[in-house]
């Protein structure tokens, strides 16, 4: 991909859910073509509603890697971070020589560096992204560093695109290790105020708790904060439990064991258990953490009473 042309690239995104619809809505009235696939897409029992979703916003849903490859010369991959290899490899078959390759997924540095092996050695030109917090409220706007050797380059073609990126390092892994380091403190605390919260809940305590720590950290509402990190944690825990299992190598690249990202890990894997069970179901709009810390008591007394 050249990108000092300033032509409007053609944009295939390999993922699309959350992150993926919010770069495809936003790039599409800036590229010249923009396509999408997805796995759903091939299900019959899931397409439906990505398909329609698409189709109202007019991205192509693409029939497979092989027709997004075709068209695209800026692929950008958005998906769990455990299929961030597999995706790598999966578009490595198809990639036309010269194509960039956007790895926006949350992975660690040995993980980007073998996806990098395979689109480059594809003839594609691999450059890693670190999405630095959460992708809404910023959207394409949300703050990444990019990183290898190609990343220089394509840095101007995210600009024009309205991406806010800056290049952390010409060595692949730089910009993934400094977002897999912040996602230690960032998801460990999400894990460590649903843990302290509902059993602060349990035992009514919590207001003192939470009073406290409104004077240690003046800094932060710890009430709306809370309700937030329940929120996107019951929405993302899977998400976000695959992402830990990535810092957690990613600790391991380090030599050291990963005994805090892995029990972060289990934390939110947990929660989206609660979730997938329907515990959250019946919350209103926008709950406060309350209402998920009690819903998450109730759930255990009924498991209790189950067994009992």
């Amino acid at each position: 991909m050249n990108a000092s042309n300033g032509s409007a690239p053609r944009i295939g995104l390999v993922g699309y859910g959350e992150v993926g619809r919010i770069f495809a809505a936003a790039l599409r009235s800036a590229a010249a073509w923009t396509g999408a696939w997805d796995l759903k897409f091939a299900r019959p029992d899931l397409c439906e509603q990505p398909l329609a979703h698409a189709a109202a916003d007019g991205v192509v849903a693409c029939g497979g890697l092989a027709a997004l490859c075709a068209e695209a010369d800026l692929i950008i991959s958005a998906v769990t971070a455990s299929n961030t290899l597999a995706v790598a490899g999966a578009v490595a078959a198809h990639i036309r020589p010269g194509c960039a390759f956007l790895d926006l997924n949350s992975a660690s540095p040995g993980t980007k560096q073998r996806a990098a092996a395979l689109i480059d050695a594809a003839g594609g030109r691999y450059v890693e992204a670190g999405v630095m917090t959460s992708v809404p409220p910023y959207g394409i706007r949300v703050p990444m560093l990019i990183g290898g050797p190609h990343a220089a380059d394509l840095q101007p073609v995210l600009a024009r695109l309205g991406m806010d990126t800056r290049v952390a390092s010409d060595r692949l892994g730089i910009a993934s290790a400094t977002k897999m380091c912040r996602s230690i403190l960032i998801k460990g605390l999400e894990a460590l105020v649903i843990e302290s919260y509902t059993a602060a809940r349990h035992h009514g305590v919590e207001d003192a708790m939470i009073a406290t720590l409104q004077e240690t950290f003046p800094g932060i509402d710890w009430t709306r904060q809370g309700a937030y990190f329940f929120s996107r944690v019951a929405l993302h825990g899977r998400r976000r439990a695959e992402e830990m299992r990535e810092v957690a190598l990613t600790v391991q690249e380090a030599g050291f064991e990963p005994l805090m990202a892995a029990a972060i890990a289990r934390k939110h894997d947990w929660v989206a258990d609660q979730a997938a069970a329907g515990h959250f179901r019946a919350l209103g709009p926008e709950p406060g953490w309350q209402a998920f810390a009690d819903a998450l008591l109730a759930a255990r007394e009924a498991a209790n009473d189950a067994t009992g």
